[in-house]
């Protein structure tokens, strides 16, 4: 019996090129500023995630440190709090690839749910030990506005491995 949720199509590899372009509109839709929001995600993270979990021999913690510490330097904040959150993430991301490519989008964004949850939670824990006061718990809405964008960010980042190389009428795939 055939999976349901499983497409039939074969996935094109993915060009590093839009990988590395995905992750700057990410770090890019970071820079609105959106006051103190509550539910706005972390665009970066939720990339980040996508790509250590489809991508994990090309997306992983030194992608991670690199982007955080830019997150760092353009917020002000203190040094190493997003590269630290970053590269954990990278990890779990990295560690559960396997175990998450089994599920459907839907499942996966269940499954990531835990890791954003963790970066936001290091982020604030890092901001309160040096000196900064509790964001409030509406600061952690922000992961589960990104889990219910897995589904559409899932199908935007894949759409250019669904395009043939080129047309075949012979070709079922």
């Amino acid at each position: 019996m055939q999976p349901t949720n499983r497409s039939q199509r074969i996935l094109r590899p993915v060009r590093l090129w839009f990988v590395y372009l995905s992750l700057i509109v990410a770090l890019v839709l970071n820079f609105i500023p959106t006051g103190r929001l509550p539910g706005v995600p972390d665009w970066l993270a939720l990339v980040l995630a996508f790509w250590c979990v489809r991508e994990p021999l090309h997306v992983g913690m030194g992608t991670g440190f690199i982007f955080g510490l830019l997150m760092d330097v353009a917020y002000g904040a203190a040094m190493g709090q997003h590269a630290l959150a970053y590269v954990l993430l990278a990890y779990g991301a990295n560690a559960l690839a396997r175990r998450v490519m089994w599920f459907g989008p839907i499942q996966q964004s269940v499954q990531i749910l835990p890791l954003l949850l963790g970066v936001q939670l290091v982020m604030v824990l890092v901001r309160v030990l040096a000196g900064a006061e509790f964001p409030g718990w509406w600061y952690f809405t922000g992961s589960f506005t990104a889990a219910v964008l897995w589904l559409p960010l899932h199908f935007v980042l894949l759409l250019p491995q669904y395009q043939p190389e080129e047309r075949d009428d012979n070709r079922p795939i």
